[in-house]
């Protein structure tokens, strides 16, 4: 399983390399842009839509243009999330986060072209024209004021007062799941997937995603921050709402697992090979960074 994984990010990252070529007018800007973009990471979002595609009845390489496009803006977030204004963080995968790397201005730019050629990619995919359309409309709700940003909005809000259960689920769902629907229904939809099966894709990133931020948050108090390649602690040392903080890390495990069984039940009544998926859940549900 762990080469299957390997094999898709070595296609993910071969894809993204071809992006952003120096031009000599505007060079910070790229160099900005490759930097935030090929600075590693677990390429978790772009797999998924490479291995949706492959369930839905398509080759995993006609999902890459999409799969490359949820990736760019997931990088966008991060490059904004490290600003001052926002998180303020100074380390990112284990080196410099892009403000620091390339000063504010900059940051900025890459983050907003980043943005930009995201929907390029999926605009310019070789798929059928509808299919170009649904996946762009797609990725602009989960990536827009009703999806990741304005999951953004309520975990600024956060951190000027305590979030309630509620409002948590809901940053949960907009700012971390958000985007991994995007990514598992433009997966669907590039293989050629029943509408069935794009429903039950959007429903399995949805609690994929909450399992995935419910982790972070037990990874902020008990993680490795070698291992992170970022600071433990940041979320409590700026008083934020975390699953752990409102329920305890006991409870949160708990959260963790039900979350994950959650994916997986949609999962299996929808597709019949899942075995990758279900072992990409459960490694999920113990990552250590």
């Amino acid at each position: 399983m762990q080469n299957w994984y390997k094999g898709y990010v070595t296609q993910i990252e071969t894809y993204l390399g071809g992006f952003f070529r120096s031009n000599v007018a505007w060079v910070e800007l790229y160099e900005a842009m490759r930097y935030s973009l090929l600075s590693g990471g677990k390429r978790i979002r772009p797999v998924l839509a490479l291995e949706f595609c492959r369930i839905s009845g398509g080759t995993p390489e006609r999902a890459l243009p999409f799969a490359a496009a949820v990736e760019m803006i997931h990088t966008y977030s991060l490059v904004h999330d490290d600003l001052p204004a926002m998180d303020n963080d100074a380390l990112r995968r284990g080196r410099p986060t892009t403000h620091i790397q390339f000063g504010e201005g900059i940051a900025i730019l890459a983050g907003d072209a980043l943005q930009s050629a995201a929907f390029r990619a999926v605009l310019a995919a070789d798929l059928p024209e509808d299919i170009r359309c649904r996946a762009g409309i797609t990725l602009a709700r989960c990536a827009g004021e009703d999806g990741m940003v304005a999951g953004q909005v309520l975990d600024l809000a956060g951190e000027r007062r305590p979030l309630t259960a509620p409002e948590l689920g809901q940053v949960h769902l907009l700012k971390t799941s958000a985007l991994i629907q995007a990514a598992c229904v433009m997966g669907a939809l590039a293989g050629g997937g029943t509408e069935a099966q794009v429903v039950a894709a959007d429903k399995f990133a949805r609690a994929l995603g909450v399992a995935f931020q419910i982790q972070d948050d037990i990874l902020d108090c008990t993680g490795n921050q070698e291992k992170l390649g970022k600071p433990i602690g940041s979320d409590a040392a700026s008083g934020k709402t975390t699953v752990v903080t409102l329920h305890g890390l006991e409870r949160a495990k708990e959260m963790l697992q039900e979350q994950t069984e959650v994916a997986k039940g949609v999962l299996t009544e929808a597709f019949d090979d899942t075995e990758r998926l279900l072992w990409l859940a459960d490694w999920l549900l113990s990552r250590e960074y």
